[in-house]
């Protein structure tokens, strides 16, 4: 029997994706019963040019970049765990559960950090015994204390000076800052210095500590600290690895090796390990920008079958490429996929930090700092523009309908895989105006499942239909027993929007200078969940022709649309008139200067 999923009963013909051996997939409407279906073949293999797919290049997730313990050949060992990118920071069981607080930032999730672990007596913030003054306040049912400069509430960090919280990141030799905590710091810290110089104090600090005005001494102190630098070192370069796209971090990584090397030979060999894998997965980023933006550039072209309704009618269209909804979805879900597995969770928070004022300086890995979370939202636009180019391209009333139908359930089965993301794409693309104004073609259409779509995705409540089922995908994948059940890819115009109004509307610096850390927590929170999401690897069969279709086709701009739609079906006033008019001498213009 097939496994049920939070998307069943929704819609009556559409049968829910299982991922039994001996499951049908839907009958097509759309391909001819006597044309046997080609067959699929698994594709990708090795390097591509501009006429292949760019999908095929090692992805982030790939075992490759996955760090390993480091043994020694002596009886002591020293191990360095790294920070499996698959796993939600917050997923490690708490001394103290999550807790609702009456703050300015509604639904805030609080989480324990070891801030009062044993350490060395320089650092008052840590430990209990070296607080001069230590302040307890009551509010309601919970405990707000104070050590030094960090101030926590029912053992949950909520504020803290700058200097503290960095020094509260620098490991000893019996002390590691909590995972949750370390994620949550490297993200945000952003929000107040360059991620270069938060490296440049923090192995600074962690140097300095182990000094003593005995060389010797000072070596012996530094071996013992030197595996939980490295570990901490190893977390930031597998869980932000594009901040090392900066020389600058990269020239502090250097001198860091070097230093460790000076002191303990297992570190440092696990240093260089990790420098290793750290420039892979930069290649692997670089080789990906480099197809992303050569396939952009391609269908950026403007060939002549495209100048014209008549000309355009002649290319090939979406139902000659695939006219099997479910094929479609699984397509576009291997997009969606490969292109969320190189946004760096950085880049979230990278939209709204504070200028680098070196930002112009020259590196090897010369960037911009949130690339790929562009090249994702465009991912969408060319989506939305795709679909309504399909439907306005054709001549006859007919066939456009028959691509609107197409389209509705290709949406669906994007639905019942858990990508709303094309699943909005198509119905952005869908209710544009140049497609929302063919009455005549609509009318040929059964729009019953768009509209319950629609429903899905109404905006209304703050989407609060659509989170409901984003909820109902993510307990899905939670409990998933394949990888077909764990896909769940979010609107990510919404996730985005989420996080901007989040921080927009929270102080990130409290009235006495304090840095808001319950913020920091609820943004740790929210990009936390998307590194989960995007560590899935798609399981459907890759379809070469229909990728490259979907990547590379000519697209109408937003004006070709419009005529195109008036070509379709007449312009019913004269406001439509004049505006068809406008715009083919605007098209004719242009067309006459390129």
């Amino acid at each position: 029997m097939p496994p049920t999923t939070p998307y069943a009963g929704k819609f009556s013909s559409c049968v829910p994706y299982s991922s039994n051996a001996n499951h049908q997939q839907p009958t097509s409407p759309y391909r001819s019963s006597t044309v046997p279906k080609p067959a699929r073949e698994n594709i990708y293999n090795g390097a591509y040019s501009v006429g292949e797919n760019p999908y095929d290049i090692p992805q982030p997730h790939s075992g490759a970049y996955r760090s390993a313990s480091v043994s020694s050949v002596n009886a002591k060992e020293h191990h360095y765990t790294s920070c499996a990118l698959s796993e939600n920071p917050y997923s490690s069981p708490q001394p103290h559960s999550p807790r609702q607080h009456s703050t300015s930032c509604p639904g805030r999730a609080h989480r324990h950090t070891s801030g009062s672990s044993g350490s060395s007596s320089d650092q008052s913030c840590r430990n209990n015994n070296n607080v001069a003054a230590a302040k307890a306040r009551f509010y309601g049912h919970g405990v707000t204390t104070s050590y030094g400069e960090m101030c926590y509430h029912d053992n949950s960090l909520v504020s803290a000076s700058l200097e503290a919280l960095i020094q509260h990141l620098v490991p000893t030799v019996d002390y590691y800052p909590d995972r949750s905590y370390v994620f949550t710091f490297l993200l945000s810290s952003r929000l107040f210095l360059p991620p270069y110089e938060l490296m440049t104090r923090v192995c600074h600090l962690c140097v300095e500590q182990q000094r003593s005005g005995d060389a010797l001494l000072d070596k012996i102190r530094f071996r013992e600290v030197a595996p939980k630098l490295v570990q901490l070192l190893t977390e930031w370069t597998e869980t932000f690895p594009y901040d090392f796209r900066d020389e600058r971090m990269m020239r502090c990584l250097k001198d860091m090796t070097l230093h460790v090397a000076r002191g303990d030979e297992y570190s440092w060999r696990a240093m260089q390990q990790m420098t290793q894998r750290l420039i892979k997965r930069l290649s692997a980023l670089g080789q990906y920008e480099e197809a992303v933006a050569a396939l952009n550039a391609a269908a950026m072209e403007r060939p002549a079958s495209l100048k014209s309704k008549q000309a355009s009618a002649q290319r090939s269209d979406v139902l000659s490429m695939c006219d099997d909804p479910f094929v479609l979805a699984q397509q576009l879900t291997h997009i969606e996929l490969d292109r969320l597995s190189f946004i760096g969770p950085e880049e979230f928070i990278q939209t709204f930090a504070m200028k680098d004022p070196l930002e112009n300086h020259k590196g090897f890995f010369r960037k911009r700092k949130t690339s790929n979370l562009e090249a994702y939202v465009s991912w969408f636009n060319r989506l939305s523009y795709l679909v309504a180019t399909e439907i306005c391209m054709p001549m006859k009333k007919k066939h456009r309908a028959r691509i609107i139908e197409f389209f509705i359930d290709v949406a669906q089965e994007c639905f019942n895989i858990g990508n709303f993301n094309s699943l909005m794409a198509i119905i952005t693309g869908m209710n544009m105006s140049p497609v929302a104004r063919l009455k005549k073609t609509w009318n040929k259409v059964n729009t019953d499942k768009f509209e319950i779509l629609e429903h899905q995705m109404d905006p209304s409540s703050n989407f609060s239909n659509y989170r409901t089922a984003l909820r109902g995908a993510t307990q899905r994948s939670e409990t998933a027993h394949s990888s077909q059940e764990k896909i769940v890819i979010p609107f990510f115009s919404l996730l985005i929007k989420d996080i901007y109004f989040l921080n927009e509307g929270c102080a990130s610096r409290l009235p006495n200078g304090h840095i808001n850390f319950e913020k920091l927590w609820e943004l740790a929170k929210q990009v936390s969940e998307f590194l989960v999401w995007r560590q899935v690897v798609c399981p459907f069969d890759r379809d070469r022709r229909i990728l490259q279709y979907l990547v590379t086709t000519p697209i109408f701009t937003e004006d070709e649309l419009h005529l195109a739609s008036y070509e379709s079906e007449g312009p019913e006033n004269n406001m439509e008139k004049d505006s068809r008019r406008s715009l083919r001498s605007s098209l004719l213009h242009r067309e006459n200067r390129t």
